[in-house]
C-alpha cells in the first residue's frame, strides 16, 4: 500500500533542488563533457540555455523553465497539496525585465513581476508569492477556501497572511477575517461561508458520541458532512457513512451530506435547499434536540466566537 505524502513532505519535495545552471553543476564535480554526454544520454535534461533538470522533473515545472520563468499562484499550491478549486492551466512567473521568451507553451497564464525573496529556487516562487498570486486569480470564496488550507496545513500563521495582505489591494482584506484553520477541506470552506449566509448557528469539527468527529454541527441537531473533491473512497468508507448516520438518527439528529459538485458549482441552489430542510425539521420549542454530550474536537479557534453569538448580533461581515 503506498503511505500518501503530507503537504510538508510535498512542499520540501518541491523547493528541493530541481533544475540546476550549468556553473553549479560544474562546481559539484561535472565536467563540460559530463554534461554533454548525460544530456546525448537522456541522464539530465537541458530545458533552456543553462538550465538542468533530472530526467523525472514535474512536467509543468519543466514548462515553467523552459519558457524563461518558474512554476507560481495555483499550478505551484496544487502542486504542493494546497487546495485550489481549478487550475486547468499552468501558471508562470517570468521577471518583469523578461524580454522575448525562449518558449512559450500554449495554455498558460503568464505572471508578471519581481520575485519577492532571493535566492528562492530557479524552477519556482516563494510560497509567499504563490499565495498573494493565488488570491487574485481566484473568487473571493475560492481564495479563501486557499487560504484556510494553508493555515489548516500549518504552511503560514493568520499572522503571517495579514503581513502578506499588506502587499495586496484594501478590497481583499476581507478574507482575512475569514480564515478558518480548521476547514480540513475546500467544500468545508464554502459550506462554513453558505451556512453564514443562513444565518444559522453552526459549529465546525464536532465529536458526537458514537458517531465520532462531523464537520458541521448546525442549531445542535443538523449535521453536515461535506463531500470532497479530492477523495473518490470505496464501498467501505460508503458503509462506515450509513453507519455514522445510522447512529446519529438514533440520537434525534438529521445528517445531510451535499455533494462537491452542488457545493462548488451551486451554492445558492445549496443555500436555499439547506433553508428549506432546516426549516421543515426544526425541532419545535427546544435550541437543539441532539446538542447533549457533545464536544468539540479543539481544532480550531477560528468558530469560536460564532457559536455562542445569536445569528442577529453577530458582527457584520461582507458576504462572499
Amino acid at each position: 500500500m503506498t503511505t500518501r505524502q503530507t503537504v510538508r513532505q510535498r512542499l520540501l519535495q518541491t523547493y528541493a533542488r530541481l533544475v540546476f545552471r550549468r556553473d553549479e553543476l560544474i562546481d559539484a564535480g561535472w565536467r563540460p563533457r559530463d554534461i554533454t554526454t548525460a544530456v546525448r544520454t537522456g541522464r539530465l535534461l537541458r530545458l533552456r540555455r543553462n538550465r538542468y533538470a533530472l530526467p523525472d522533473v514535474d512536467p509543468a515545472i519543466a514548462d515553467a523553465v523552459r519558457a524563461g520563468g518558474r512554476l507560481c499562484c495555483l499550478s505551484l499550491l496544487e502542486m504542493i497539496g494546497v487546495f485550489v478549486l481549478a487550475a486547468p492551466t499552468v501558471h508562470i512567473h517570468v521577471p518583469p525585465n523578461a524580454g522575448r521568451l525562449p518558449q512559450r507553451p500554449g495554455g498558460v497564464r503568464l505572471h508578471w513581476g519581481a520575485w519577492a525573496a532571493d535566492g528562492a529556487p530557479l524552477h519556482v516562487v516563494a510560497l509567499a508569492d504563490a499565495v498573494l498570486q493565488s488570491v487574485r486569480c481566484q473568487s473571493l470564496r475560492a481564495a479563501l477556501a486557499t487560504l484556510d488550507s494553508v493555515v489548516h496545513h500549518r504552511l503560514m500563521t493568520v499572522r503571517q497572511l495579514e503581513t502578506l495582505f499588506e502587499r495586496l489591494p484594501a478590497r481583499f482584506a476581507v478574507l482575512l477575517k475569514l480564515v478558518d484553520g480548521a476547514a480540513e477541506s475546500g467544500s468545508e470552506t464554502f459550506m462554513r461561508l453558505i451556512l453564514r449566509a443562513l444565518g444559522v448557528r453552526f459549529q465546525t469539527q464536532v465529536v458526537i458520541p458514537s458517531v465520532g468527529r462531523v464537520d458541521f454541527l448546525v442549531e445542535g441537531w443538523l449535521i453536515i458532512e461535506c463531500d470532497s473533491k479530492e477523495f473518490h473512497e470505496g464501498w467501505e468508507k460508503q458503509r462506515e457513512d450509513r453507519l455514522r448516520d445510522l447512529a446519529a438518527a438514533m440520537q434525534g439528529y438529521v445528517t445531510v451530506r451535499p455533494m462537491a459538485s452542488d457545493i462548488f458549482e451551486a451554492p445558492d441552489r445549496l443555500r436555499e435547499q439547506l433553508r428549506q430542510v432546516i426549516q421543515a425539521l426544526r425541532p419545535r420549542g427546544a435550541a437543539g434536540r441532539g446538542a447533549r454530550g457533545v464536544h468539540n474536537s479543539g481544532r480550531t479557534a477560528g468558530t469560536q466566537a460564532r457559536r455562542a453569538v445569536p445569528a442577529r448580533i453577530r458582527p457584520t461581515v461582507p458576504e462572499l
